[in-house]
């Protein structure tokens, strides 16, 4: 290859945020069952990361199984508890009085934390999480990101952090199914 002037090109390491049994673990109640019957039945969540620009950027989002809207976001330059639990926080705010939704992740350490269980157990909100080293069990995420990265991200370059992060709030509020137009 070097005689040629090839070079091997490694895909980029992807973000795991699985450390190991940090915390509980919930068991899969959605069981890939992707779709629900009404809004805030059934919502999911899990955190992606960006290298823009040589920094690292991170997106926690949740969405909603129903209509596959994105109900809120956080971004942030670190994957901390703080980016999470502000991501939650949005997320309960959007609930009624008498809606006991059902949250699913993957196993990420965040999601094994003791605060973030027992603020979803307050809110009567139901945790559910992937089995561990299955992607498939939290697919709605893994498609969301792929498609998002596929139309917003893959191909494009940024000014800087600051202008990737409103453009990817920008394209979250243009993806969200309420606001686009048929």
């Amino acid at each position: 290859m070097s005689q040629l002037g090839l070079k091997a090109g490694a895909p980029p390491k992807r973000y795991r945020s699985y450390r190991g049994a940090i915390g509980k673990a919930a068991p899969n109640l959605l069981a890939r069952q992707f779709s629900a019957k009404q809004t805030n039945q059934k919502r999911a969540t899990d955190v992606t990361e960006f290298n823009v620009n040589g920094q690292k950027v991170y997106l926690s989002p949740v969405i909603d199984l129903y209509n596959q809207e994105i109900v809120c976001h956080a971004i942030a330059d670190r994957p901390q508890m703080s980016m999470v639990m502000q991501m939650l926080g949005k997320a309960l705010k959007r609930l009624h009085p008498n809606d006991k939704p059902l949250l699913h992740s993957d196993q990420g350490w965040q999601y094994q934390m003791q605060t973030y269980q027992e603020a979803l157990k307050d809110q009567g909100v139901i945790q559910s999480m992937s089995r561990k080293g299955n992607c498939l069990d939290n697919a709605i995420m893994e498609g969301w990101f792929g498609t998002m990265k596929t139309e917003f991200f893959h191909g494009k370059s940024f000014d800087s952090v600051q202008s990737f992060k409103k453009e990817l709030k920008e394209y979250i509020n243009y993806y969200d199914p309420v606001n686009i137009s048929v």
